[in-house]
């Protein structure tokens, strides 16, 4: 889950600072470390055994005589308390682990990592999900997946990516251009499996299912006027409850070293989504989702400093989509997109999303380290505005503590602002992508 904190601030000013500042940072570590061509496979893996962990900081606390755990030895599972506050969902406390594994004895096999949390707030809300993305030995198959069963509290900011609508009073509404919040309650399900199989070195196609259910939907405000009713009803969908399920083709492409927290390579991903009636969809429709990632790492002797580039695209080809279903902010599929902003905040039938981050050591023994992201965002909104128009900006910097050195796993502290006043922080472990 995602949290943030809103105020009203103009922060136009501070995006062109930020994105100049982001700017000298990539081109100025590039000069200093382009002169010698990263060779991270010629790192020793004994290598680790110098890195400190959240681990090694327990022992040196409660044993400190006992000896230093060996790459070997290390569990490859991190467990942590997942507490968090809010003033949408109230106080919230739960649980959550993280596991990564490289399963056989391959050793070109990619590690297979899996994630699970459950936790509970104040305000009622209860949150469950599973995923998993496994890679059989010699990366063979892959098998991507989710559950989810959930209580939401979703906040809502309209259709578009804020600008005003010309028409009726409900098409202004529906824009919000000022963004206006609502909050959007519901009991959610999700179920999603897809089955990748290799065909050529790194390159896999697969195929799937995903099934989307929401029941009893509840939208602040005293009247009908809300930007939900206002899509539901235009698009023939009951305002109650609905059901989004469909057929997934994907083809995937990937070389990164590392699933958690990559030091090269990259990460490609093309699907369609066919959701069909006679799966119990609502509605029909057709959507093209794609997920394209690349990490450039600077140094040989540091592969820790890193730049990394995000694009996240979902369009919309024929068909409509219930509105908590429409692509937007936040809703990649780790929900990890467009921080500065709550999910959602901006969406559409049609979205594009970029973002760049350069990833940096801060103490020698890697337990410390930082970060710098920028991000934009665009969508149309099917009410005279067309996806490029206008994009939205985001940016900050953030924490990383190393909980894992086995499997990289990082608890990540991101303080992040866009425009509208919005700004607060985001928690979560492992890499935003």
């Amino acid at each position: 889950m995602r949290f943030q904190y809103i105020s009203n601030l103009n922060l136009n000013k501070a995006f062109e600072r930020g994105l100049a500042l982001l700017f000298v940072l990539t081109v100025g570590m590039q000069y200093t470390y382009g002169q010698t061509k990263p060779s991270i496979d010629s790192l020793r893996k004994d290598s680790i055994s110098t890195q400190y962990d959240v681990g090694d900081l327990f022992n040196s606390i409660f044993h400190p005589k006992r000896k230093a755990s060996t790459l070997g030895k290390k569990s490859a599972v991190t467990i942590i308390p997942n507490v968090a506050y809010n003033p949408s969902i109230g106080a919230q406390i739960g649980i959550k682990a993280v596991a990564g594994k490289v399963l056989g004895k391959d050793s070109n096999t990619l590690m297979s990592i899996a994630a699970t949390s459950a936790s509970i707030t104040t305000k009622g809300i209860i949150y469950f999900y599973l995923n998993h993305n496994v890679y059989t030995p010699g990366n063979k198959w892959n098998l991507q997946g989710s559950m989810v069963a959930a209580r939401t509290v979703v906040p809502d900011f309209g259709l578009g990516i804020g600008i005003a609508a010309t028409g009726s009073e409900a098409d202004l509404i529906l824009s919000n251009p000022e963004r206006k919040g609502y909050v959007l309650k519901a009991e959610y399900y999700n179920f999603r499996e897809k089955v990748y199989k290799q065909i050529l070195p790194s390159v896999f196609v697969g195929a799937g299912v995903s099934f989307d259910i929401r029941r009893n939907i509840e939208v602040s405000g005293d009247n009908d006027l809300t930007p939900y009713n206002i899509y539901s009803d235009r698009y023939g969908f009951d305002r109650d409850q609905y059901q989004s399920n469909g057929l997934l083709l994907n083809v995937q492409y990937t070389t990164r070293d590392n699933q958690n927290r990559a030091y090269k390579g990259i990460y490609a991903d093309a699907g369609i989504r066919v959701n069909q009636t006679w799966m119990g969809s609502t509605k029909s429709a057709v959507q093209i989702t794609t997920d394209f990632r690349k990490y450039w790492s600077l140094s040989e002797r540091n592969p820790e400093h890193i730049i990394a580039f995000w694009n996240w695209g979902s369009y919309l080809l024929s068909g409509a989509l219930p509105y908590l279903e429409l692509p937007g902010t936040g809703r990649d599929t780790y929900y990890r997109s467009g921080r500065g902003y709550t999910v959602t905040y901006f969406k559409g039938p049609q979205y594009f999303y970029s973002e760049v981050e350069y990833r940096f050591p801060i103490l020698r023994n890697k337990f410390l380290s930082g970060v710098t992201f920028f991000n934009i965002q665009s969508t149309n909104d099917e009410l005279g505005t067309k996806l490029f128009k206008k994009w939205q900006p985001a940016g900050g910097a953030g924490l990383r503590v190393l909980f894992n050195k086995a499997t990289r796993t990082n608890l990540c502290l991101d303080y992040a602002f866009g425009n509208y006043g919005s700004k607060g922080l985001f928690l979560g472990l492992t890499e935003a992508f």
